[in-house]
């Protein structure tokens, strides 16, 4: 995952990639597809997006290349991510008593590259507000993920997750992911 990591973060930010529509469209429909699973808190759903030995990143740092054996908010491959629901739907956990409402809204969705066996580096916009004992924190970001084209369509193999606020203040730890 450490080269996946290294392409994701050497990626020329202006990137576009002359796909067909069917690709874009599948593209789009992917992403608004992992939000509507994490609004609506199907982990199982939404682990079952990632590869099996995928990731979900989130970099301390904007200019970071590497997620493994460096300072990041999140660098999590499946057993983490399974360990963070158990922690978080655990009936005792006081960080999530009540428990928070996310809204994600994902848009400007662009293919950067398609490779011969059609994986797609994507990167897009975001905006996740979360609600939580009567408060609402608003994280906004961009993504870029490699997915990774399979038999079952397409699967995360490295989802990386730049905060436009990553060195805000916050009154408590972020507790799922955006």
């Amino acid at each position: 995952m450490a080269d996946i990591a290294q392409l994701l973060a050497d990626r020329d930010a202006l990137a576009i990639a002359d796909v067909s529509a069917d690709t874009q469209r599948a593209a789009e429909q992917f992403l608004y597809r992992q939000a509507e699973l994490l609004d609506e808190k199907q982990w199982d759903e939404w682990l079952a997006l990632f590869t099996d030995d995928g990731f979900y990143w989130m970099p301390a740092e904007e200019d970071q290349t590497e997620g493994d054996g460096q300072p990041n908010i999140f660098w999590e491959d499946q057993d983490l991510m399974l360990m963070r629901v158990a922690r978080n739907e655990h009936p005792h956990a006081h960080s999530q008593a009540p428990h928070n409402r996310l809204c994600h809204v994902v848009s400007n969705v662009l293919v950067e590259s398609e490779e011969p066996n059609g994986d797609l580096i994507v990167r897009s916009r975001f905006h996740c507000a979360e609600y939580l004992r009567y408060e609402v924190r608003n994280f906004t970001g961009k993504y870029r993920h490699y997915l990774r084209k399979t038999d079952d369509g397409f699967k995360i193999a490295v989802q990386r997750v730049d905060l436009v606020n990553r060195e805000g203040p916050y009154e408590y730890v972020l507790q799922w992911w955006l």
